[in-house]
């Protein structure tokens, strides 16, 4: 029923736009209550692609998004915008801390966190203690990227190219998330680092320092 309403929703908002004066910018209702204002969108299968105001694209399921329509507010185009940089600056009102502004890839975490229900903090703490941000990043066990994912979880999430920021970042941040519902933030972390395995063994954050002292790093960071 829900993929059924997200249809009706997605063409009722392209008749709209149809009749009115074209939107400056659209704004995307999800499923977690958080709204998210993007330049525009497109349907690829189960997927839809959000066009980011700042520059650059990010892919979300569409069981993730209850429905998406024109916003009138204009936004300007967008010198004041760019002179940020190409780090990834954050356009979206309200759409993150300022801290973001100023980090790489910034804009794709925010977009992806906030579309996946997690706190952008968090995956930029997780994005710096893995990777210092280096997409080519690769450790002595195989972790790749950003996220610094296994294989094993880049087959499971169909990355192609675990060095690709944007599909590193969404991968990543799937992973956390379904770590954090099963497990809440600090045994998610622990199991991000050291596996869920040991966070069953030790019945919480398992007694490695390397996992205590990641866990403890990405809260502070985080602000948590």
């Amino acid at each position: 029923m829900k993929f059924r309403r997200l249809l009706v929703a997605t063409t009722s908002t392209f008749a709209f736009a149809a009749l009115a004066l074209p939107a400056s910018a659209e704004i995307v209702y999800l499923t977690s209550k958080r709204t998210l204002s993007v330049k525009s969108h497109r349907i690829d299968g189960n997927s839809i692609i959000l066009q980011l105001r700042g520059g650059g694209e990010v892919t979300c399921d569409r069981s993730l998004i209850e429905k998406i329509v024109p916003d009138e507010v204009p936004y300007p185009e967008p010198e004041a915008e760019q002179s940020v940089g190409t780090s990834g600056a954050v356009t979206q009102r309200g759409f993150a801390p300022d801290l973001l502004r100023s980090t790489p890839y910034g804009e794709v975490i925010a977009a992806v966190s906030q579309a996946h229900g997690v706190d952008p903090m968090l995956v930029r703490a997780v994005i710096e203690v893995e990777s210092n941000y280096r997409p080519k990043a690769r450790s002595n066990k195989g972790a790749m990227g950003l996220m610094q994912l296994m294989p094993a979880t880049a087959r499971a999430y169909n990355v192609r190219n675990p060095y690709d920021p944007k599909a590193n970042i969404a991968a990543g941040v799937k992973h956390l998330k379904s770590l954090i519902d099963r497990w809440g933030v600090e045994l998610a972390l622990a199991a991000y680092n050291a596996g869920e395995g040991a966070v069953r063994k030790f019945n919480g954050v398992p007694p490695y320092r390397e996992t205590r002292k990641y866990v403890s790093k990405i809260l502070s960071l985080a602000g948590m």
